[in-house]
């Protein structure tokens, strides 16, 4: 009998299975996709720029992603502009001194105390130059993919933060983590096994997948709550999990790249009426990459995108934006979670704390939606795959990993 299946091989899975594996407890991983990585997806362009279809920066602080890159020998592309930094566009008329005078009320009413209070009603309840705040409101919802009443105040300090700490990516793309960690795994991972029926008693759990089945004693299950619903538990999945999977919201959001004819300098653009924002970015050596990157948060801006019909409205919008790029529409690649099957929506907005995933009878969650502040990040990915895997260990064995001994690196 394997002792641990784990069900999805992105960041979250992945880190799990190696932290259980590098301590002798025998785990396989099946993945849906025909690849690892989840969420997390690099491209090559044909005019040799690499792109991230998925999650992209690694923010300050998310140390857990520097980790497993400097364990793998994967250096960092610094990107050349900043993440925080967007220049506001789009008819608001809010000068970069106005909003930084915005930004300072933001973070004393933060300071303050915003306990249950939403991004939206924050904002609203400040006295904010009319600009100021709507580039503010695009900001969040942008980065959150969900419109602002959705998004806990919190954001505004966090994943919507305004600042001009570096915020890199992976060099030559984030998907290398995974790759690295599925080579480590190796025959462990099993692609093209969607899950589809997981059975469980007190003594064991039998898994139905890629037309094959698999007896265990414990899951860890890495798989977004937007598609959970595709694998049926029998019995059904004890509570308090399936309380916690029920409560998880989701953003959308897509992502536009389009080649560029000639060089242009680092930077970041904000579409504040269109709720997009764009940039060029350095890569190997400092180079910029003949290409921009454009996203896209929250379905009112997809809608107004028209994204569901292909990347024709986003062009215009973006020539109309950014009159200073040399755009090849031509060869334009249009990247969307909701197209993706394994997962129909971007990532979490809103969802239930930590404490809320511990484990219950033989399952274990994992996943960014069960990162807490972290959520929606790689790093909360990674994160709670290494808390999943503490938690089948101490089932397992009544003993922790130690960190000190590497066995949890970046823990």
């Amino acid at each position: 009998m394997t002792r641990v299946a784990v069900v999805g091989a992105g960041f979250a899975g992945l880190a799990a299975a190696d932290a259980l594996a590098r301590v002798g407890i025998e785990v396989t991983v099946l993945e849906a996709r025909d690849r690892v990585g989840g969420r997390v997806c690099s491209r090559e362009l044909e005019n040799g720029s690499i792109v991230e279809l998925g999650a992209e920066f690694v923010l300050p602080g998310n140390d857990t992603v520097l980790a497993f890159a400097a364990r793998f020998g994967l250096g960092l592309w610094d990107k050349g502009m900043r993440y925080g930094d967007r220049e506001p566009r789009g008819g608001i008329g809010v000068s970069r001194a106005t909003l930084a005078e915005a930004l300072t009320a933001v973070r004393l009413a933060l300071r303050a105390g915003h306990a249950g209070v939403s991004a939206a009603e924050l904002l609203d309840g400040l006295a904010l130059d009319a600009g100021a705040r709507e580039a503010i409101r695009a900001r969040v919802e942008v980065s959150s993919a969900t419109t602002a009443d959705r998004v806990d105040a919190a954001e505004l300090a966090g994943l919507a933060a305004h600042s001009d700490d570096p915020a890199p990516s992976v060099a030559g793309g984030n998907q290398r983590i995974a790759d690295a960690l599925a080579r480590e795994l190796g025959a462990a991972v099993r692609l093209s096994s969607p899950v589809v029926r997981i059975a469980w008693d007190d003594d064991a759990v039998r898994l139905a997948a890629g037309g094959d089945e698999l007896l265990v004693e414990r899951v860890v299950l890495a798989v977004p709550a937007s598609v959970l619903g595709r694998i049926a538990f029998q019995p059904a999945l004890p509570e308090p999990l399936r309380s916690s999977y029920a409560a998880v919201e989701y953003g959308h959001a897509a992502k536009l790249f389009v080649p560029l004819g000639a060089p242009t300098p680092p930077g970041a653009v904000l579409s504040v009426p269109e709720r997009y924002w764009t940039w060029t970015a350095t890569a190997d050596g400092g180079r910029v990459q003949p290409v921009v990157h454009a996203f896209a948060g929250s379905s009112p801006a997809l809608d107004r995108l028209r994204v569901v019909d292909g990347p024709g409205e986003w062009l215009g919008s973006l020539a109309r934006l950014r009159p200073d790029l040399a755009l090849a529409p031509a060869d334009a690649v249009l990247s969307t979670w909701d197209d993706d099957p394994w997962v129909a929506a971007a990532y979490s907005a809103s969802a239930p704390p930590v404490a809320a995933w511990a484990g219950t009878g033989p399952f274990h969650a994992c996943g960014e939606h069960t990162a807490g502040p972290l959520a929606s990040l790689m790093e909360g990915a990674l994160v709670s795959g290494l808390r999943a895997a503490q938690e089948v260990a101490d089932a397992l064995a009544g003993s922790r990993l130690d960190p000190a001994a590497g066995r949890l690196p970046g823990s």
